[in-house]
């Protein structure tokens, strides 16, 4: 039986900038790890229990999707920080809010979400439970 997600992958078509939104706007932090294998040393963005796996949209790490490229996640992620704080946030960055706060359905219940793009323009959505 499946449990969790250990970690996704995010392909980013200017590592600069993706790092800078995911740890400067959204609070994340930046780790580098060294694969098992003994590979190149890769970048990955770290919060909670949870990890996001950086590629590059030109040289993704292998293995990868069949057709990594940037722009195509939606993703959404709970947040202890109110919506207010977070509208705040995205204003005081100039991070356009492109929806909310509404009211939808979350894994295990009803959530009040606002709706970002990320650099790249994946979707990115920031939920409170309710």
């Amino acid at each position: 039986m499946l449990t969790s997600i250990d970690h996704i992958v995010l392909t980013a078509s200017d590592m600069d900038k993706t790092i800078s939104f995911y740890c400067d706007v959204l609070g994340m932090t930046l780790e580098d790890f060294t694969p098992s294998d003994g590979g190149e040393a890769r970048k990955s963005l770290k919060f909670g229990n949870q990890k996001i796996n950086l590629h590059h949209a030109k040289l993704p790490y292998k293995p990868h999707a069949n057709n990594p490229v940037s722009g195509a996640m939606d993703i959404c992620f709970l947040s202890s920080t109110t919506i207010e704080e977070w509208q705040n946030i995205f204003s005081e960055n100039n991070v356009v809010i492109e929806g909310g706060p509404v009211q939808k359905t979350g894994a295990t219940g009803p959530i009040m979400s606002l709706y970002v793009r990320d650099p790249d323009q994946n979707l990115i959505e920031i939920s409170n439970k309710i």
